[in-house]
């Protein structure tokens, strides 16, 4: 059985990324380029982002653990991105340079990544 070590290095990331917005919405969603609170509405769905990626991020780390094909999770993962690219562009000329490049850039980075990772073959074992 092999180990997708790709798949546990994302699976880790979004995971990291997910438990961070539900510890603390706020501090995270700084990192991500906001300085200010952005409000009540706001953290409910930073929260709720924190959720999805905490779910995407762990099942694609137990698939890799469990030596699973990991690839749907992959695309779920860039899937996940591409919403939040999408709702992204709705906004972007309301987001300060910083928040352009650090949350739409990051979303880009993520679809790349969870493509790569659904297209590309099973792991080799290690026989």
């Amino acid at each position: 059985m092999p180990t997708d070590r790709a798949a546990l290095v994302a699976g880790s990331i979004r995971l990291a990324s997910g438990v961070s917005f539900l510890v603390d919405p706020l501090r995270a969603n700084r990192l991500w380029g906001e300085p200010d609170d952005p409000g009540p509405s706001a953290r409910l769905l930073l929260r709720s982002m924190g959720y999805r990626d905490a779910l995407i991020g762990g099942l694609l780390l137990a698939a890799a653990l469990r030596g699973d094909d990991t690839r749907g999770w992959f695309l779920a993962s860039g899937g996940a991105d591409a919403a939040d690219l999408l709702g992204g562009m709705s906004v972007h000329h309301d987001l300060k340079r910083g928040q352009q490049v650090i949350g739409l850039g990051g979303a880009v980075v993520g679809i790349g990544v969870g493509l790569w990772g659904a297209l590309r073959g099973r792991p080799r074992s290690d026989v």
